[in-house]
């Protein structure tokens, strides 16, 4: 039976809407990260930095990798802002480019859920995480495996 052709543009809208109208807030915060890489302890020198861009919502600000006192961590401006979604993380990928949908679970680390979807905010990257394995940082719905927003680091 052929189905009318509405349907896949109804299952598109539905999966964009999922994305896009769960406030956060109702996240746990006790959420475990699906996938960690480890090597080698973070390095001490780490820094870089890099702009957001758009991938499924509009995603702008900066990100930058600091270090203090041994712990690296990424840290958002004050002008970091993207859509509320469920299920959002931020996570570290290893290509400089993400596709919108369908990340594998090879190429991430995630490191921590979206605290809150604009402003300033810093996540720890966790020890053992080899920053130099990863090109980019992303903000990610695992429900819907999207991708929000990423931004290429430069170091």
């Amino acid at each position: 039976m052929k189905l009318p052709s509405f349907t896949a543009a109804s299952l598109t809208a539905l999966l964009i809407v999922g994305c896009s109208q769960t406030d956060i807030s109702q996240q746990p915060d006790t959420q475990t990260p699906v996938a960690t890489i480890a090597s080698k302890p973070a390095s001490s020198n780490a820094s870089g930095s890099g702009i957001f861009q758009d991938g499924e919502h509009p995603t702008t600000g900066t990100v930058k990798v600091t270090t203090e006192n041994g712990q690296s961590y990424l840290e958002f401006g004050a002008n970091f802002q993207t859509d509320s979604g469920p299920d959002l993380f931020v996570i570290l990928h290893r290509d400089k480019t993400l596709p919108i949908y369908g990340i594998k679970e090879a190429d991430y680390t995630s490191i921590a859920p979206l605290k809150k979807t604009s402003g300033t905010q810093r996540y720890a990257i966790p020890e053992g995480v080899d920053l130099k394995q990863f090109q980019s940082v992303a903000i990610w719905c695992r429900q819907f495996n999207a991708t929000f927003g990423y931004a290429r680091l430069s170091v």
